[in-house]
């Protein structure tokens, strides 16, 4: 049986515009221009792509399963019209006082994909935008890359460096279009 070609990414700040008030319904879900298409291109390419996100909203009582559920659905209809497909999102429903293993640093999203995936996590690509990330991407054995959307936009040239520092073998990219290109090249 031959492993599948996996890419995981994060949501918030990748796929669509990052909302520091978190987003709680279909329409504040707005994608980052180019990033729908980067993953049909990925998927054209013969790539998975899974979502590995926090979503501590649920945790703090700021928006319920169901709504979650309503977000997603939007998220993979605009993915579809685009010829894209996201096969699963994995996310940790905590919020940041509870002590869980699934919470982005900590790797247990990425090891629960790898699982059931099949996949060694160390050939397996990680689409971050923030240091939390590239850390959960260490910490999990996954190739950790850096997309300059999101919270890393803002993020001033030391920032980054730091980043980079704290994560070696970070590969850096402008965009999701950028990674992909990187990805299906390679």
């Amino acid at each position: 049986m031959q492993t599948p070609k996996l890419v995981i990414t994060g949501r918030d700040g990748i796929l669509n515009v990052f909302r520091s008030d978190h987003v709680k319904a279909p329409e504040e879900w707005q994608p980052i221009p180019g990033a729908l298409e980067a993953v049909a291109r990925l998927n054209h390419a013969g790539w998975h792509v899974v979502v590995a996100t926090n979503q501590s909203g649920i945790g703090r009582g700021m928006i319920d399963m169901t709504s979650v559920n309503a977000v997603h659905s939007h998220m993979m209809r605009l993915l579809s019209e685009k010829g894209g497909r996201i096969d699963a999102v994995f996310f940790c429903p905590h919020a940041a006082t509870e002590q869980c293993e699934c919470r982005k640093p900590a790797p247990g999203l990425m090891h629960d994909i790898g699982e059931r995936y099949g996949v060694e996590l160390a050939a397996v690509p990680m689409v971050c935008d923030t240091l939390r990330d590239l850390e959960a991407a260490r910490a999990a054995g996954c190739q950790p890359h850096l997309v300059r959307s999101g919270r890393a936009a803002v993020a001033d040239e030391a920032t980054i460096a730091q980043w980079l520092d704290a994560v070696p073998g970070t590969t850096v990219h402008q965009d999701m279009a950028a990674f992909a290109e990187h990805v299906i090249g390679s």
